[in-house]
């Protein structure tokens, strides 16, 4: 398996690659990685020659500073998850922060046609432009013909796919489908830093995400919301931040169901200090 740690080594080799007519795929994540991760490289792989996974820890898109010194660096763990998969067929890039950003560790500003407002934009201040800056930067640098992201972080999909159409990037961006734990807890780098008591009660949440899918259909979103609030107010081992029921072209929350739009439930939790998103398709 093929390590770069300088982007400029890495595009040459890729530059080469695709000289020869092959295909690239890319997964970018920020480590620590799950079998979540290597269902992304797997679908990669199906498509693709060959698929570039980066392994970068992006200090902009953190907005508590904490959370981003206690996120998880375990890029020797990673290496070898990723050779149980293909050890021929990954190129692993994990730059510093200096081969990313310089001295000037920013984000650029960015508009998403209003999608950066709404959910993670409105809980998160300037989390979007830190994920639009490493996104296309890594774009930039990898220059893969597809990119594959899950649908856990469904806001940040539609946002990356927005981000492609408004700056004219010469890549596909595929989602795939939320890969679960067997009792139905969506997998995060994040699950790993659960107490014991914390993780048995997480998978509490997407099971209140699929009754709220079956109230749905026969409720308001209004209604639907209530009820799941007073679902997580009885939980006292996790809290609310926000439950939201939204367009999925727009993510603006719904006020009058209409059956020409999509809806998708989005929420976030807290479990102690880890904060755990997830989401469902409605309709």
């Amino acid at each position: 398996m093929k390590n770069f740690h300088n982007k400029t080594e890495l595009s040459t080799h890729i530059s080469a690659l695709k000289t020869k007519g092959n295909l690239i795929g890319f997964v970018p994540t920020m480590g620590a990685l799950h079998h979540g991760h290597l269902s992304l490289v797997n679908k990669g792989l199906s498509e693709n020659d060959l698929i570039v996974v980066s392994i970068f820890v992006n200090p902009t898109q953190f907005d508590n500073k904490e959370d981003l010194v206690k996120y998880p660096r375990t890029l020797e763990a990673d290496i070898a998850l990723l050779k149980t998969v293909s050890d021929d067929k990954i190129m692993v890039y994990a730059p510093s922060v200096e081969d990313i950003y310089g001295n000037q560790i920013k984000s650029n500003a960015f508009t998403f046609d209003g999608l950066e407002h709404e959910m993670e934009g409105a809980f998160r201040n300037g989390h979007f432009d830190g994920v639009g800056t490493i996104v296309k930067r890594l774009f930039e640098i990898v220059k893969p013909d597809s990119a594959y992201f899950g649908e856990k972080d469904f806001q940040q999909l539609q946002i990356i796919k927005k981000l492609v159409e408004l700056h004219h990037l010469p890549v596909k961006v595929m989602g795939c489908p939320i890969h679960r734990a067997d009792d139905g807890l969506a997998m995060s780098s994040r699950n790993e830093r659960l107490t014991s008591e914390h993780r048995t009660i997480a998978p509490f949440i997407y099971k209140t995400l699929e009754t709220a899918k079956i109230k749905f259909g026969t409720k308001s979103a209004k209604t639907v919301t209530e009820w799941v609030e007073k679902q997580f107010k009885k939980q006292t081992l996790l809290e609310l931040e926000y439950f939201i029921i939204a367009d999925i072209k727009t993510l603006k929350p719904v006020k009058r169901k209409s059956t020409q739009k999509t809806y998708r439930a989005f929420v976030a939790v807290y479990a102690d200090d880890i904060r755990l998103i997830d989401n469902i398709a409605l309709n």
